[in-house]
């Protein structure tokens, strides 16, 4: 039998995706793919923009008899005459380019001050993913329309005159999507109600319809009230003390934000049932939270805890933290950030580091305001806080207690933290004492401890299991963690786990990412069950940081980035904000020990600013796995690394 010759690697076997390609090869990229909800709410997030802007009062969603879904509003129309570079029509680049799109220029000057809108992908990889898509857009007295199929023009442009029967202004989008690219083509009726019904009470005023052909069903939504309402009706359990509830955004003199940046909420406190928790950045839902909802953390508790220190009902011995009032709370949260950073396109989650101090900066003298007008209310939400910090120690106290007397002696240059409660304490192994010393100041002394490590970890991978301790750091990482050493089909005893996360924290930079890895190989060949329990992390530091001058009202300022990308993305930003090319100055830290303790405190160990991932094993077999370690880490190995490295050393990127 002939021997297949191995493909060859050269210029050729570079594929350039064009257009929509890239959408079509990897959906998942780029939207939700177990149904066609995300892509229908793309289309209505463009809706919701115009009318968040201003321009529009009226929504409408139709389930069509044959699959297909309309979404009519009133707004201004998408532009359809010639893109003045493009020379295309607006309304073709808007369905049929990636990163075309009228909300890049925020502030002064763009067509969208605020909006869910950021990237000009959304609509074009719902006309990606879709088998036919209709387009009609009603302005300056004119109708004009195109139609596409599978992302490419079948109909092209044609504008007429609007008759009586048409709409004054406005855009009007139909959809088939395509069910090759979903699990299921089924709208998922409760999620998209949801969907509905929340544009509608974020925007006071403004109907939102439903209309489902085949059950002959409508309904409205219009909410006067908007949060307080909507809250009432989802809540489970009686509140113990009334909704707080109001809005503040920043004027055009705040000296941090900009004009109109802030937040709407709405919080209820019960003593039982499920916890309603909603919100919204620009009105797009923000489904695993971010950074907003740790501001308003932050300022719910800065202002229970100052009203309990101002009346002194903090009994002895009790310690309150965050969760303590943040556990009974619901909330509805509607933050409107003027460029807002997201984790990933579907936006489930709010990584702009501003806004933990935008929503507390406006929760916080609210509530302690409201306390204060109302001490009767003031004293039961202590009460209830008190309650949860009592309840917390006393079940860290009956952890403690089951461990017994036997427990190894910590290791001396570990600094431990205050709190034995499981479920807040974290560890940070740290690369090197003198970012260790600057951890140690840095950190929250409650919940956060510091075990700094000398020089380079020993590659474990083939280090038999009672040969561990030999090693002085594994050593004291296994006896500060409180888990004896296993492989992965033993069933260690994971009562004496100290810390509910383990940090790996190392510098930025390539030596930083050799310790990581081995660090990672050690928790993956002789801790695997702390790494499927969900225990492991690792922390990343960031990059670069922009000092930024003075700019009007706006004093000089600070921002960190993790990589090239985050970096580019805060230039583009104090550009649009009229920031002199090159008036900044980037630095670059070459290790953790460059960094102060402030600022480590607030780009990589405060838990509302920090990037912390999680590591898990994902869907790949544990064999398979563990072949490819032994490949990287193994002694004997070096000529199955050269291979490695030279079939896929292409795909590496390198920081030298």
């Amino acid at each position: 039998m002939a021997v297949k010759p191995p493909a060859e690697y050269s210029e050729a076997s570079i594929r350039v995706l064009k257009g929509l390609e890239p959408v079509k090869q990897r959906p998942g990229m780029y939207t939700r793919t177990d149904n066609p909800l995300h892509v229908i709410q793309e289309v209505l997030d463009n809706s919701a923009d115009e009318a968040l802007a201003g321009h529009g009062k009226k929504i409408r969603v139709t389930l069509h008899q044959e699959g297909s879904v309309s979404i009519d509003d009133d707004g201004r129309g998408i532009p359809y005459g010639l893109h003045p570079q493009e020379n295309a029509p607006v309304i073709e680049l808007v369905f049929t380019r990636l990163h075309a799109g009228g909300k890049f220029d925020k502030g002064s000057g763009g067509a969208y001050s605020f909006s869910g809108g950021l990237h000009g992908v959304g609509v074009s990889v719902t006309n990606a993913l879709a088998r036919r898509l209709e387009a009609t857009s009603y302005r300056d007295g004119m109708v004009a329309r195109m139609v596409f199929e599978a992302g490419d023009v079948t109909e092209p442009l044609v504008v007429r005159k609007a008759s009586d029967g048409d709409r004054k202004s406005g855009t009007s989008v139909r959809v088939w999507p395509d069910p090759k690219y979903f699990e299921s083509p089924a709208l998922p009726m409760p999620e998209l109600v949801h969907l509905l019904r929340s544009k509608a009470v974020l925007m006071p005023g403004v109907s939102v319809t439903l209309t489902n052909e085949k059950t002959r069903d409508t309904q409205t939504w219009l909410y006067k009230a908007g949060l307080r309402d909507y809250l009432m009706q989802a809540l489970s359990g009686d509140p113990v003390i009334p909704l707080f509830e109001g809005e503040a955004f920043a004027d055009a003199s705040h000296e941090s934000f900009a004009d109109g940046e802030g937040a709407q909420w709405c919080v209820a406190f019960t003593e039982d049932g499920n916890p309603v928790r909603e919100s919204y950045v620009n009105l797009i839902p923000t489904s695993a939270g971010g950074t907003h909802e740790s501001g308003l953390r932050d300022g719910l508790f800065t202002a229970v805890k100052s009203f309990i220190e101002l009346h002194a009902l903090l009994p002895k011995g009790v310690k309150l933290l965050p969760e303590d009032v943040f556990a009974r709370a619901s909330y509805v949260l509607s933050a409107k950030v003027l460029d807002p950073q997201f984790q990933g396109q579907i936006k489930e989650r709010l990584n702009s580091r501003d806004a933990v101090r935008l929503v507390s900066g406006f929760v916080r003298p609210a509530l302690e305001l409201w306390l204060n007008q109302h001490v009767e209310y003031g004293r039961k939400l202590a009460e209830l806080a008190i309650r949860a910090a009592q309840t917390r120690q006393k079940a860290g106290q009956k952890v403690e207690k089951r461990k017994g007397s036997g427990v190894a002696v910590l290791p001396g240059k570990l600094t431990d933290c205050e709190s034995r409660d499981l479920a807040h304490n974290e560890v940070f192994l740290v690369e090197g004492d003198s970012a260790g010393g600057s951890a140690k100041m840095g950190r929250d002394k409650e919940s956060q401890a510091i075990l700094p490590l000398r020089g380079k970890v020993l590659n474990t991978w083939e280090v038999e299991r009672d040969r561990l301790f030999a090693n002085t750091e594994i050593h004291d990482i296994s006896v500060a963690i409180g888990v004896d050493p296993h492989g992965p089909n033993d069933t260690p005893d994971l009562s004496g786990l100290r810390y509910g996360k383990v940090c790996i924290l190392s510098d930025a930079d390539v030596d930083g990412s050799h310790i990581q890895v081995l660090l990672l190989t050690l928790f993956f060949r002789h801790f695997p069950k702390l790494i499927e329990a969900g225990h492991v992390y690792v922390a990343r530091p960031p990059l670069f940081r922009v000092d930024a001058p003075a700019r009007g009202k706006k004093p000089a300022s600070k921002a960190y980035a993790l990589d090239e990308g985050e970096l580019t993305a805060i230039l583009d930003k104090l550009r649009k904000e009229g920031v002199r090319e090159n008036a900044w100055s980037i630095s670059r830290f070459k290790g953790l020990g460059e960094m102060n303790a402030e600022q480590l405190w607030d780009t990589t160990l405060n838990p509302d600013t920090r990037r912390l991932l999680p590591v898990h094993l994902g869907a790949v077999d544990f064999n398979q796995t563990e072949a490819l370690i032994t490949k990287l880490m193994g002694k004997g190995e070096a000529a199955a690394r050269r291979e490695l490295m030279e079939l896929h050393g292409d795909s590496v990127e390198v920081d030298v």
